[in-house]
């Protein structure tokens, strides 16, 4: 195959008759940049990990045979919440907005229900729950399971700020207040994601 012969230099005379059968020229501005694609919604990564570790957690031997004696008194707050947060909560001094009553239940289905309802409640923009885990007086070591298995669930979950055994009056010992944190904007409530 022959290679193809190079163009002929354009000549000035050539280069000035097209300029002249052109005419005036005006430069194009370059078409808009195409829209960038919408960003995917944001996913709750770090409530899925803490929600899977207590579940391995959840299955590990020991987690359901512990037992908190029944006359323990619960306590415990985040360290970005203030101490007399919690001095409130003990006195009980928020307005509960729901209330989960475990008594009668296996630690399985109390944990069940436990996840359930603390992410109802935070979706329901509730602030303050009380939980009824019973003081667990018919165990044979005389400590109570559910009571341990609520405060090793409460302990994990990053959307408790603080909770505290209620005061006598709302159930004592057998019961345990839970301060909730806020349901951020754009965060995905239960059954979603």
């Amino acid at each position: 195959m022959a290679k193809p012969k190079p163009p002929a230099p354009v000549t000035d005379d050539d280069a000035a008759l097209f300029r002249e059968a052109i005419g005036d020229v005006r430069r194009l501005e370059p078409p808009p940049a195409a829209p960038a694609r919408p960003r995917p919604a944001p996913k709750p990564r770090m409530r899925e990990l803490d929600e899977a570790l207590a579940l391995a957690q959840s299955r590990q031997a020991g987690w359901f045979e512990a037992t908190i004696d029944a006359a323990e008194a619960l306590a415990y707050r985040r360290d970005e919440v203030p101490e007399k947060v919690l001095k409130a909560l003990k006195r009980g001094q928020y307005s509960i907005g729901g209330e989960l009553d475990l008594h009668q239940m296996r630690a399985p289905e109390a944990e069940r229900w436990l996840r359930v309802f603390l992410a109802e409640s935070r979706a329901g923009g509730h602030a303050c729950v009380r939980i009824i885990h019973g003081k667990g007086l018919r165990a044979a070591e005389g400590g109570s399971v559910l009571k341990a298995l609520v405060d090793r669930m409460l302990r994990q979950r990053a959307d408790v700020l603080a909770y505290a055994s209620a005061p006598e009056a709302m159930g004592g010992t057998g019961a345990v207040l839970v301060l909730l944190a806020r349901k951020r904007p754009g965060e995905q409530g239960p059954g979603t994601g």
